[in-house]
Parts: structure tokens; C-alpha cells; sequence
């Protein structure tokens, strides 16, 4: 079961920084998940499009420029990173990235992003995984990147179980610990799924998931889950 750092080691650094992202990979997590929204056509790395809970600005993202957003402070002196700062990051290790995209407009940045990445840093797009609750948007991607991995993400137990995720060949199933149980994972791998559940950090969710044969949680504490995992 692999353990998937949740906006990196979160639990112990500022989310979404490449502080928690460098502690993610020094706690030798599997992958490392981020969030994405799209400013001046750029992709930058946060989970709220509202500022106030991770930053020491106020209002929404939308508000401000790009170098505006890079003046915040993040939480112990971070800012907000883009994507392209993750990727270099991340470049030289083996994890794999999910890239939850949470705003409009992002699937075009994303694309000339990874094309650029690809022609110079040499980023091998195998280890990227897409993920959205808006499945417009992983559609798009996947009508010019078909080779991109989709993460169908949802927070309820659907009637037809994993049926959504196969409607646009999702590769993961992306699934809220609340709602998940053994019956939703046996659909998903029937589907020829990937499972992966968020967020898992306590020791009984841990011991369920794995007995459920779930393929890799979202934890907030990478090195005490994979010893839990153990």
C-alpha cells in the first residue's frame, strides 16, 4: 500500500510548500499530492482559492498577480510555489506526482507546462497522475494528453459504485475515507482500477485500508503512516 504525502508532509510543515514537499521526499513517501489553481496563466500550488486559511493575505487568488501571490507568506517563511517549482523539485527523486487541479482554466496551463517540462527537465510524465472532482476538466486534459493518468476523485459512495471513474478511463479511483468500503473498492478493481483514499492518518483507518487492498492512502504524516503501513 503505497503512502501518497497529502499537499506534501503536512502535518508537520506548512501544506502545499515545497518545505512539506522536501520533507515528504526526505520521509521517502511514494508520492507526493498537490493542488493547482491557474493565475495569469500559470499554475500555482494551493488548495483554497481563498487565501486567509494558508497564507497571510486576504481574499481570493484571483485578486492578485502572480508576483503578488509570491510576496505571501505561506507559513514559516514559504510561499506559494508554482507548479513549475514542484516539478523541479521533485525531478531528481522517483515519486510519482498527483496533480489535483482545483480551478477553472487550469488544463491548458497544465499542458504547456508539462511540454515544457518534458523539453527541459527532462520530466518523464509516467510519473504524473491527474486527479479532479470536476471530470470536465480531466475530460479536456485527456482530449489532448491521452497518455496523462486520470484520478476520478469523488467525496460520496455513487450508486453505480467505480462506474463514473470508467466513463472517461480514469486510471484511479480517488475516494473520501468517510464514504469508502469494501464493496466500492472490489467494484473499482473489477474496473481495472487504481484505488487510492483520502485522507488517512489514523491507525485504524490505516489497518482498514489495508485489509480493503486499497492501493496507497493520502496521509498528512508520511513517516508515521508507512510504519503504521508496516
Amino acid at each position: 500500500m503505497q503512502i501518497i504525502a497529502h499537499r506534501g508532509a503536512s502535518g508537520e510543515f506548512p501544506e502545499n510548500t515545497l518545505l512539506a514537499i522536501k520533507h515528504a521526499i526526505q520521509q521517502e513517501a511514494d508520492a507526493i499530492e498537490i493542488d493547482v489553481f491557474a493565475v495569469d496563466e500559470q499554475l500555482v500550488v494551493i488548495h483554497d482559492h481563498h487565501l486567509e486559511r494558508t497564507t497571510n493575505g486576504r481574499g481570493s487568488i484571483y485578486q492578485y498577480s502572480l508576483d503578488q501571490l509570491q510576496q505571501l507568506d505561506a507559513g514559516l517563511g514559504q510561499s506559494i510555489p508554482t507548479l513549475w517549482q514542484v516539478l523541479t523539485l521533485i525531478q531528481p527523486s522517483n515519486l510519482w506526482l498527483n496533480i489535483e487541479l482545483k480551478g477553472a482554466n487550469t488544463v491548458q496551463p497544465l499542458i504547456r507546462l508539462l511540454k515544457q517540462a518534458e523539453l527541459e527537465l527532462n520530466f518523464n510524465c509516467n510519473r504524473l497522475l491527474v486527479s479532479s472532482f470536476n471530470h470536465h476538466l480531466l475530460t479536456e486534459l485527456a482530449q489532448f494528453r491521452p497518455d496523462i493518468k486520470l484520478g476520478a476523485l469523488t467525496a460520496n459512495l455513487p450508486l453505480g459504485y467505480a462506474a463514473f471513474a470508467s466513463e472517461f478511463n480514469a486510471y484511479a479511483l480517488h475516494c473520501d475515507i468517510s464514504f469508502i468500503d469494501q464493496a466500492f473498492v472490489a467494484d473499482a478493481k473489477a474496473r481495472n482500477l487504481k484505488v487510492y483514499v483520502y485522507t488517512v492518518d489514523k491507525i485504524d483507518d490505516i489497518k482498514r485500508m489495508k485489509q480493503y487492498g486499497v492501493d496507497g492512502i493520502f496521509t498528512n504524516y508520511p513517516a508515521r503512516s508507512r510504519q503504521r503501513v508496516i
